[in-house]
C-alpha cells in the first residue's frame, strides 16, 4: 500500500517561517547544526536496536516541543531518511500550520475510521523524504483512539513504509496520549524549556513515563539563551 499522495497530488511548496522551521530556512545557522547533532546523538542512543518510531513530549504545555520535532524531522529526511511526522497532538495541533497544510483529513479521521485511505490524509512536503500526517478533525476522545487496535496496526503499517516516524504528543502532565504513545514506539525524547520548565513537574513527566516501562533515552533542554549554549540545541541529557 502506497502512503505518498495527497489530495492533489502534488508537494506542499511552502513551509511557515514563524513557526521557527529553522534547519528548512536556514540549514547553515548554527541552530540549524544543534539539530543535526541532536538527531546524531538520538541515532546513536540505542546501540542494540534501530529506532524505528520517536516520540517527543513534554511535561506542560507551551515548552517547545513541536518546533524541536518539526526541525529534528527535517534533519532526518536531510540525511536521506524516508521520515513521517505525525502530529499526534489531538488537543492543539500546530503541525499543519508548521507545514503550511490543510488540516482536514488526518490521523483522527483514520483512527475514527472516517476515512479508510492513509493516501488521503499523508502529504507530502517540498522537503524530501519528509512526509507530515496532520491530526485531521479534533476528536472527543483523543485517548481511546491512541489506545485503540487500530492506532497499533497503524503504527506497525507505518514502521513497514518509512525509515523514521516521528510523534508530537501533548504534555504529560494532566493528559494520558503521551503515555499511551510512549508505551507503543521504540523511544521518546522530553523537551524541557530553559528558564520556564519546573523541577517539579518534569520529574512527575519522567515519573509517569516510567510508569509505562516508556524507553525514555534521554531531554533535549531547549530555549537556552545563545550565552549558555554549549555544543547543541539546548543540551541533550542521555538516558536517566
Amino acid at each position: 500500500m502506497s502512503f505518498f499522495r495527497n489530495h492533489n497530488n502534488s508537494k506542499i511548496n511552502h513551509v511557515n517561517r514563524s513557526i521557527a522551521l529553522i534547519t528548512n530556512y536556514a540549514p547553515q545557522d548554527v541552530i540549524s547544526e544543534e539539530f543535526r547533532t541532536l538527531r546524531t546523538n538520538i541515532l546513536y542512543s540505542n546501540a542494540d536496536k534501530q529506532i524505528k518510531t520517536l516520540v517527543f513530549t513534554s511535561a506542560g504545555p507551551g515548552e517547545g516541543k513541536s518546533t524541536v520535532s518539526s526541525n529534528v524531522a527535517v534533519t532526518f529526511a536531510d540525511q536521506g531518511l524516508k521520515t513521517l511526522l505525525v502530529d499526534a497532538d489531538m488537543r492543539k495541533p500546530v503541525i499543519d500550520a508548521t507545514f503550511a497544510i490543510e488540516n482536514i483529513n488526518g490521523l483522527s479521521d483514520f483512527l475514527s475510521q472516517r476515512i479508510s485511505d492513509l493516501n488521503m490524509a499523508i502529504r507530502q512536503t517540498s522537503i524530501n523524504n519528509l512526509y507530515v500526517l496532520p491530526t485531521g478533525h479534533i476528536p472527543p476522545n483523543p485517548a481511546e483512539l491512541l489506545s485503540s487496535k487500530r492506532m497499533a496496526a497503524l503504527i506497525a503499517m507505518l514502521e513497514d513504509s518509512f525509515d523514521l516516524v516521528i510523534f508530537d504528543l501533548p504534555p504529560l502532565i494532566n493528559v494520558t496520549d503521551a503515555q499511551i504513545l510512549a508505551s507503543q514506539t521504540d523511544a521518546t525524547v522530553l523537551v524541557v524549556p530553559y528558564g520556564i520548565a519546573e523541577k517539579a513537574m518534569v520529574n512527575e513527566a519522567k515519573t509517569l513515563l516510567n510508569k509505562v516501562h516508556a524507553n525514555l533515552i534521554g531531554a533535549v533542554m531547549n530555549r537556552v539563551p545563545k550565552s549558555e549554549r554549549h555544543q547543541y540545541y539546548g543540551k541533550y541529557y542521555g538516558k536517566y
